[in-house]
């Protein structure tokens, strides 16, 4: 179980607010490393289906299932097909589900998966099979498409002009390693105080665009929200504000915490609909000093929770 060791952010007090119980059914619905469904599986008698988009990922699920006498079941798959994925396998409802959202520690360690700056490699960033590649979008995009990807996705102030350098670079010659963009992205962008490398935005951004990951999570939360049995737990980290953004949204409205209609809006006649779950996260849960220290990567994270109640 080697392969395994890797801690995912947030993990402890993830799986404490999912609250794993022996018999239950559980969703891990971002396998990744398997850091999450090692300490799920440890920590109650209880049955775990897995899902993730990545086959390295699924590689990695199928050396650890042994460990488990049949409690874990690896699905490969887009979380926004939650309900069919888990149809597929006979399962009807759930006492909990837990979210990592993001890139994976180990897609953004592989140069050859393209995710990283800090490493050359292709201009990929596929999580799973895709239609395009981040090399498709920097290379065929118009410079207007490419400066919405960049402001929409990765918030980032100078996407205009980094659209603009990345369409006459590429009229020379097109770009084909993750150093290459890097590279041209610095050349226009100058390093903040935050230390932040410029190209941050930019790689996060192109990230999103190609795996929709932003379409997969608003997916994801609404279909295993549903599959929920009263007293299932929701549990969600996520890395960014776009992210986070969605998550806090939905769980406002599903916990009858989202702004009222205004009174001139007729909808506002029907009155509030009763909230089907409770918020178990007033506030976001952040990383303590400890883990900071262990894993940088961890400074951006906000794990957010909701429980179902009773019908």
């Amino acid at each position: 179980m080697s392969g395994f060791s890797h801690i995912p952010v947030l993990r402890d007090e993830a799986v404490a607010l999912l609250a794993p119980r022996a018999g239950g059914v559980y969703l891990d619905g971002t396998f990744g490393g398997g850091g999450y469904a090692k300490a799920i599986l440890d920590s109650a008698t209880c049955s775990l289906f897995a899902i993730d988009r990545d086959p390295a990922a699924i590689a990695r699920g199928a050396e650890m299932r042994g460990a488990y006498n049949g409690r874990l079941v690896i699905l490969e798959g887009r979380i926004s097909k939650v309900f069919e994925l888990l149809n597929a396998a006979g399962v009807g409802s759930l006492d909990g589900a837990v979210f990592d959202l993001g890139v994976s520690s180990y897609q953004i360690d592989d140069p050859a998966r393209g995710f990283s700056f800090r490493q050359d490699g292709p201009l990929n960033m596929q999580m799973g099979s895709s239609e395009k590649t981040a090399a498709t979008l920097v290379n065929f995009c118009s410079e207007s498409e490419l400066a919405d990807i960049l402001y929409t996705f990765g918030e980032e102030k100078a996407s205009r002009r980094i659209a603009k350098a990345i369409v006459e670079r590429r009229a020379a010659q097109k770009f084909a390693t993750t150093a290459d963009l890097a590279g041209v992205i610095r050349s226009v962008v100058r390093p903040d105080k935050s230390g932040i490398d410029p190209a941050t935005r930019s790689f996060q951004a192109l990230r999103i665009a190609v795996n929709d990951e932003l379409g997969d999570i608003e997916a994801a939360l609404a279909q295993s929200a549903s599959l929920l049995a009263p007293g299932g737990r929701l549990v969600v980290v996520s890395f960014h504000s776009l992210e986070d953004r969605l998550v806090k949204r939905f769980f406002a409205q599903v916990s009858g915490r989202a702004p009222g209609a205004s009174r001139h809006d007729p909808a506002g006649m029907a009155g509030t609909q009763k909230a089907a779950f409770k918020l178990l996260t007033g506030r976001p849960v952040t990383a303590g000093e400890a883990e900071l220290r262990a894993n940088p990567r961890a400074r951006s994270a906000k794990l957010r929770a909701v429980e179902r109640l009773a019908a």
